[in-house]
């Protein structure tokens, strides 16, 4: 780290790293968008909540996005000195392994211990607010009162009023519930709402007004007309308390017998390991042969993190399903990746040399 070269080479890793994790987070940020924006929409989340939640989720993708952008920002880098000559050039000079592996390995340090504390601490007490904000949102947006002009959703009904008057009455109203079927729909001139003390339910009370109700595609419609006609909606129950398995403090999994939380615990622990099996991996795996282009490697880094992720994920099912022993945990994917990518990497090399004896002999 103390030599031009070090500083050099961390430099290039950390600018890819920066660039390929940005790169990433945006796109997986314009799906989250997306989501989030079609949740707010159907369940009327408050304007505030919105952009609270596009940032807890961008939290919770980042331990996808801090390994694959370490793997890739090496690669990379790396492959951008072999192609210049730059690294044949420092080779040639004397160059040991050291001196390519402690930029890496310094840089891979500071990534696992940020994602550590991100997997470990910051996702569950994310993960506990994001719950939160929906739930919040949710019944915030149930009770929040009805605005002229425009369709509200509640618990299933369907709500528009032209008129908003001061005394809070509601003028030419227009109601649609589905009752499994069947579909009814009301209109009336005047319309009065109101909630029970527990919450659970909307009352909405109609006056002179006609009612519709029947079963979509077929001919039997019933209609009514009426003075008074109460709609009574139920609402889904919110709770406050998160009880998702990813929401769990670190500290409550510890010492779990139950599998799918000594899962969950293994897969956090393992999540941090990446980016040390990674990191080691992936400047062997950048070594690039003459006349070979700098994304040349790029392709088998990303087939190698993908093999990496499913394995972890599916270890992490098969200790929920007590397939593997819990003991065991998910250290062996670690392994396996290893095995997989040193022979990727390394046997070609003995493939040519075991040729070379076979004609020598």
């Amino acid at each position: 780290m103390g030599t031009i070269l070090g500083r050099y080479i961390l430099r290039e890793v950390a600018a890819a790293w920066l660039v390929v994790t940005a790169v990433l987070l945006v796109i997986l940020l314009a799906n989250q968008v997306v989501g989030v924006l079609e949740r707010a929409a159907a369940n009327q989340y408050p304007q505030s909540v919105v952009l609270e939640l596009i940032g807890l989720g961008a939290l919770q993708y980042l331990w996808v996005l801090l390994p694959v952008g370490l793997l890739l920002g090496v690669v990379l880098a790396f492959g951008r000195l072999y192609h210049d000559s730059e690294m044949a050039a420092a080779l040639a000079c004397g160059t040991g392994r050291a001196t390519l592996y402690l930029p890496v390995a310094f840089l891979a340090a500071l990534l696992t211990a940020a994602l550590a504390w991100l997997t470990l601490l910051l996702a569950p007490a994310a993960t506990v607010r994001a719950l939160s904000l929906r739930n919040e949102a949710v019944r915030a947006g149930q009770f929040a009162p009805i605005a002229p002009g425009k369709f509200r959703s509640f618990g299933g009904a369907v709500v528009y009023a032209r008129e908003v008057n001061a005394d809070g009455t509601l003028g030419n109203v227009f109601v649609e519930r589905n009752r499994g079927p069947v579909v009814e729909v009301a209109l009336a001139q005047r319309a009065r709402r109101e909630v029970t003390p527990d919450g659970l339910t909307h009352i909405l009370t109609l006056y002179d007004g006609e009612r519709f109700e029947g079963v979509p595609g077929s001919t039997q419609f019933r209609m009514l007309r009426f003075a008074e006609h109460i709609v009574p909606v139920r609402v889904p129950q919110s709770s406050d308390v998160v009880t998702a398995l990813e929401a769990r403090p670190t500290a409550q999994l510890i010492g779990a017998r139950a599998l799918p939380e000594q899962a969950e615990l293994q897969w956090r622990i393992a999540m941090p390991l990446t980016c040390v099996v990674l990191a080691l991996l992936a400047v062997p795996l950048a070594r690039l042969k003459p006349r070979q282009g700098r994304y040349a490697r790029v392709w088998l880094a990303v087939v190698i993190y993908f093999v990496y992720l499913n394995l972890i994920s599916a270890g992490k099912v098969w200790i929920g399903r007590g397939a593997v022993p819990a003991t065991l945990g998910l250290w062996w994917t670690h392994a396996v990746v290893a095995l997989l990518a040193l022979a990727v990497i390394v046997g070609p090399g003995l493939v040519n040399r075991l040729r070379y004896r076979v004609r020598r002999l």
